[in-house]
C-alpha cells in the first residue's frame, strides 16, 4: 500500500464519491470529510472502507482544507487531496508508490487535472493544476479577505497552499469528471468568477500568486490587466494546446473558461466605474449584481454546486 493518506472533500457526491474512492484502493487510507451531506456520501463511503470525518463550517477561518490538514488526524504526514469528482489514474498511483519509495526531493507537487466533460475524455486544452500532493508538516494556507456574505462557502478558492521547500510536478494526472448538468457548472463558475474579482479588487490576488514562479506570476500580472484576457485563453485552450482536436466537447468546455474570464474582467471593470464616480476606492461586487455573457447569463448563487 502507498504510504500515504488520501483526503477527499465532501458535499452531497453521491453520484461521483464511488469513483473517487475506487481509483484510491492503492493508498494505505482514505479518509472523507463530509460537510453533513444528505444524500448517503458518508454511509458509501464508510461502506467503501474509507474513514469518514465530518465537518461543520463556522463561517470563519480555518476553511475545509486546511482544516482537514490539522483535524483529520491522517496516518502518513503525506497527504494527496483530491475532490470528490476527481478520479486518481493508475499511472499516477504508479507515480506516487515509485516517489514514496525512493523518497521525495521536493515538500510537495503540483498534479494536473485532465478533464472529462460530461462524459467525453479531453485529450488537450488547458489542464486545471494544484498542488495536491504534500508534506502536511511543511504546508500552510492563505487567508485572504473572503469571508463575505455574498462569498459565504466553506471550501478554499483558486488558490494554492504555501509550502516550506521545494516544489516539483508529477507527470501524470487526475481525471476530472465535469459530468454535472451544464447549468450547475455554469453557477459554480459565475460564483468563482465573483470570488476572483473580490480578492483582485482588495489587492490580494498577487499575494495569492506568490507560490508561483516568477514567470507564471508575471504572466498572470499581464493577463490581469488587458480586457483580451478572454481571447487569449480560447487561442491557448484552442489553438496553442489543440483543444480544437477534441470536438464538441473541447469547444464547449473552452467556451465555459472564456465566459469565465469574461465575467470577471466585467465585474472588475463595473466595480472601478463605480468608484471613479464616487471618488472611492473600488470595493468589491456585491451579490446582487449579475455576470453577462451572452447566453450564459446567470445571477450569482449563494454557494457554488459541487
Amino acid at each position: 500500500m502507498i504510504p500515504v493518506s488520501v483526503l477527499v472533500l465532501t458535499r452531497n457526491e453521491r453520484a461521483a464519491i464511488a469513483r473517487c474512492l475506487a481509483s484510491a484502493a492503492a493508498f494505505d487510507e482514505v479518509v472523507v470529510v463530509d460537510s453533513a451531506s444528505s444524500d448517503g456520501t458518508a454511509e458509501i463511503a464508510a461502506a467503501a472502507g474509507a474513514r469518514v470525518v465530518p465537518f461543520a463550517w463556522n463561517g470563519r477561518y480555518p476553511k475545509k482544507r486546511e482544516w482537514s490538514v490539522a483535524n483529520a488526524a491522517a496516518r502518513h504526514p503525506w497527504q494527496l487531496h483530491i475532490d470528490a469528482d476527481e478520479e486518481i489514474t493508475p499511472a499516477l498511483a504508479d507515480e506516487i508508490a515509485r516517489l514514496m519509495a525512493t523518497g521525495p526531493h521536493c515538500a510537495g507537487y503540483f498534479i494536473d487535472g485532465r478533464p472529462v466533460w460530461q462524459g467525453h475524455r479531453l485529450r488537450f486544452g488547458s489542464p486545471n493544476r494544484k498542488l495536491a500532493l504534500f508534506d502536511s508538516r511543511r504546508v500552510r494556507f492563505p487567508r485572504p479577505d473572503d469571508l463575505a456574505p455574498h462569498l459565504h462557502w466553506e471550501m478554499e478558492m483558486h488558490y494554492q497552499p504555501v509550502v516550506d521547500g521545494p516544489v516539483g510536478r508529477l507527470r501524470h494526472p487526475v481525471l476530472h469528471h465535469l459530468d454535472k448538468p451544464v447549468a450547475a457548472l455554469v453557477a459554480r463558475h459565475v460564483f468563482y468568477a465573483r470570488w476572483e474579482a473580490h480578492v483582485r479588487l482588495n489587492g490580494e490576488r498577487a499575494r495569492l500568486d506568490r507560490s508561483d514562479r516568477p514567470l507564471r506570476r508575471v504572466l498572470k500580472a499581464v493577463l490581469r490587466e488587458t480586457s483580451f484576457t478572454p481571447w487569449l485563453v480560447a487561442a491557448a485552450d484552442l489553438v496553442a494546446r489543440l483543444g480544437v482536436l477534441d470536438g464538441p466537447p473541447g469547444w464547449q468546455r473552452a467556451g465555459l473558461r472564456i465566459a469565465y474570464y469574461r465575467w470577471v474582467g466585467r465585474l472588475v471593470r463595473r466595480a472601478r466605474r463605480r468608484a471613479a464616480l464616487s471618488g472611492q476606492s473600488a470595493g468589491a461586487p456585491t451579490g446582487r449584481e449579475r455576470c453577462g455573457a451572452g447566453a450564459m447569463t446567470a445571477s450569482v448563487p449563494s454557494t457554488p454546486q459541487r
